[in-house]
């Protein structure tokens, strides 16, 4: 992958995690399965993907380093693929990986699969009001 031109320059320091922030989404931008949509809901945003196939225990999703990750791994079950005599296959039966990169703040509040769909909900909470007093000193 080539490196930013703009991310490179002197005078902007301690902007490396911004350029691998923009990286990791340029990555996970290039993979194209399993599909899914991304929809602004009134909470914050639902990412649902095409998870046909996969159950419950086969999916698993996490947060890890400001990532939403989520996989789906395939198991044998029934029959073993080699038993098996496809006229057509349509359906992948592969694993995959597929990660969002989460803005500072976004939490997972749900996930959810319903015919064939895996819904996951992120919502921002609404900041803690913090107010800080800061101490006055007297020269002398």
């Amino acid at each position: 992958m080539t490196r930013t031109i703009l991310f490179d320059s002197p005078f902007l320091l301690g902007f490396e995690h911004t350029r691998d922030l923009i990286e990791r989404a340029a990555k996970a931008a290039g993979e194209s399965y399993p599909p899914y949509n991304v929809e602004q809901t009134d909470e914050g945003v639902r990412i649902t993907l095409a998870v046909a196939g996969f159950s419950p225990d086969q999916l698993q999703v996490t947060v890890e380093g400001g990532q939403l990750v989520v996989a789906g791994r395939r198991d044998g079950e029934g029959r073993s693929e080699a038993d098996r005599a496809y006229l057509h296959r349509g359906i992948a039966a592969r694993g995959f990986l597929r990660t969002f990169v989460l803005a500072e703040g976004m939490e997972v509040s749900a996930a959810t699969l319903e015919h064939g769909l895996l819904h996951v909900d992120v919502v921002r909470p609404p900041p803690e009001r913090q107010v800080r007093r800061i101490p006055i000193r007297s020269q002398g």
